[in-house]
């Protein structure tokens, strides 16, 4: 595991254990979008027709710094959703992401495409608050994640209505998905040094098993790419950096669309 990997999980313990003094699970479960029937993500992946796009929200990250601090989440994902994304990813790390469950919830009141929290889940607590803030799917990062934590939190997302996306980057991880996991998404980006390689995509797409939905994440930055990896076996593309770093992100997607 990465330096930068395990300050995030030491700086993420301690917020969820100030979740925990704060919230209680019976006062996520009150809320309105709790009882709300989700979108599937996988479902309209396994629906399309041609490589299906996850849009992401995010304002900064790691490894790139400050990306769009000032970006409006309602503006960016309606127009992610004008353009035809078939999901959209929301940050919610702020220290290292600049996101909250704010941006998660002002998501859920523009759409209902699809909705992924993306952040560091350690704690069911997180699972809950991602359903009360109106998350379809949640992350779980196989590196970050003991096989039987994995289990654990996947099996109480799919209790409360969640789908779950697994996250892997390497053969070895392939070990911890389970019967719970709906989604497995190959990160391009070497969590060890941050590095990018499409490649790591193709050599892992014919080992995960058929049961899942496979999508490839991270540092995807033309459509030549993304038809590679549709042909070779990938149903979904989740891409963040390449649309936010630019002033008008959905235009940005649009042009990327049609290139």
């Amino acid at each position: 595991m990465s330096d930068i990997l395990q300050r995030i999980l030491v700086n993420k313990q301690t917020e969820v254990e100030q979740l925990k003094r704060e919230t209680k699970v019976s006062s996520l479960e009150a809320t309105p979008f709790f009882n709300r029937r989700g979108k599937s993500l996988k479902a309209a992946l396994q629906a399309a027709e041609k490589p299906a796009i996850i849009t992401e929200f995010k304002r900064k990250s790691p490894s790139a710094g400050d990306i769009n601090k000032d970006a409006s989440v309602q503006n960016v994902i309606r127009g992610y959703v004008q353009a035809g994304a078939t999901g959209l990813s929301v940050l919610t790390d702020k220290n290292y992401f600049g996101g909250t469950v704010a941006d998660l919830k002002s998501a859920r009141q523009t759409t209902e495409t699809p909705l992924l929290r993306k952040d560091f889940i350690i704690d069911e607590i997180q699972l809950f608050e991602a359903k009360a803030n109106g998350a379809d799917v949640i992350l779980l990062i196989a590196e970050a994640l003991t096989a039987e934590q994995l289990h654990d939190l996947a099996k109480t997302a799919k209790e409360i209505g969640l789908e779950v996306l697994c996250e892997i980057h390497s053969e070895e991880q392939i070990e911890k998905l389970n019967e719970y996991v709906d989604i497995v998404g190959v990160n391009n980006r070497n969590l060890a040094n941050f590095e990018v390689n499409i490649q790591t995509s193709i050599d892992l797409v014919k080992k995960i098993p058929d049961q899942y939905v496979k999508i490839s994440e991270s540092g995807l930055t033309t459509m030549q790419e993304v038809r590679e990896l549709w042909n070779a076996g990938y149903k979904g593309f989740l891409i963040g950096s390449t649309f936010m770093e630019k002033e008008q992100p959905a235009k940005a997607f649009e042009a990327f669309l049609q290139s």
